[in-house]
């Protein structure tokens, strides 16, 4: 699979490795902004006191 996706990639070697870095970083946005805050609300709120 990561041989497929390197060979669609157009350029040069630093153009691939440059477009996977942005693919990386927007899927990462992505995921912290709303993928997370979503499943948290799902979960419901989780005591973590000790005591009393």
């Amino acid at each position: 699979m990561y041989a497929a996706l390197w060979r669609v990639l157009p350029g040069p070697v630093w153009v691939r490795i440059l477009i996977l870095v942005v693919l990386v970083a927007i899927i990462l946005f992505v995921l912290v902004t709303w993928v997370f805050p979503w499943v948290d609300s799902l979960l419901g709120d989780q005591e973590g006191t000790v005591g009393t």
